[in-house]
C-alpha cells in the first residue's frame, strides 16, 4: 500500500488548523513557522504510521490505547507550559515565548517510563469513601483536566477539544 505523500500544502492548510484552534483554546504554537512547519510534518507522518498523531519528539508504539498520552495535544502540555515555557517538542509555547520576554530551553522528559505506564501506583485520597456516593462518575481530561460528572465522558472535551478516549476515569 502506497502513502499519500505529505506536500507542503497540506502542512500548510494543518499548521493553520492547529494554529487556529491552538488560539481559540488560549494557546500559542511556537513562532518560528520553518520548526513548527517540520513537527507538522511528523504530526501527519505518525498519522500515517499509526492512524494517529503521536508526538514527534517521542517514540511511539503503534497501540494507540498504550499510546494516548502523547497523542498531540499530550498529557504532559499544560504542565511542561506552566513549568518551562514550552511543551516537550515546543509545539506549544507560552506567550512569554512568544513576545521574547523567556527563551527556550529543554524540557525535561515527563512520560513515565514503559515500566512504570504498565504499573501505576494506585492514590488513594482522604474520605474517598465519601465520594463513591456521588450519582455519576467524574470524568478528567487527561490533557487539560476538565472535569465533568455524567454517565460518560464527553465525545469532543469543550476545552482542548480532543476526543473522548482522552478522558479517564477520576472518581
Amino acid at each position: 500500500m502506497t502513502l499519500p505523500v505529505i506536500t507542503d500544502a497540506v502542512i500548510d492548510a494543518t499548521y493553520q488548523t492547529l494554529k487556529k484552534e491552538a488560539a481559540e483554546g488560549g494557546y500559542r504554537l511556537n513562532p518560528d513557522s520553518d520548526f513548527t512547519k517540520n513537527l507538522v510534518r511528523g504530526l501527519l507522518k505518525n498519522e500515517q504510521r499509526y492512524g494517529y498523531r503521536a508526538c514527534p519528539c517521542r517514540l511511539a508504539t503503534g497501540k494507540k490505547e498504550e499510546d494516548l498520552d502523547i497523542i498531540c495535544p499530550c498529557d504532559y502540555r499544560d504542565p511542561d507550559l506552566n513549568d518551562f515555557g514550552a511543551c516537550y517538542c515546543a509545539l506549544y509555547v507560552s506567550e512569554a515565548i512568544v513576545t521574547g520576554q523567556q527563551k527556550l530551553s529543554p524540557i525535561p522528559e515527563r512520560r513515565p517510563s514503559r515500566a512504570d505506564r504498565k504499573n501505576p501506583q494506585i492514590m488513594t485520597l482522604e474520605g474517598s469513601a465519601r465520594l463513591t456516593a456521588l450519582p455519576f462518575p467524574v470524568w478528567r481530561c487527561r490533557v487539560c483536566g476538565y472535569l465533568c460528572a455524567r454517565e460518560q465522558p464527553p465525545e469532543t472535551c469543550p476545552i482542548c477539544k480532543v476526543k473522548k478516549d482522552r478522558f479517564e476515569r477520576f472518581l
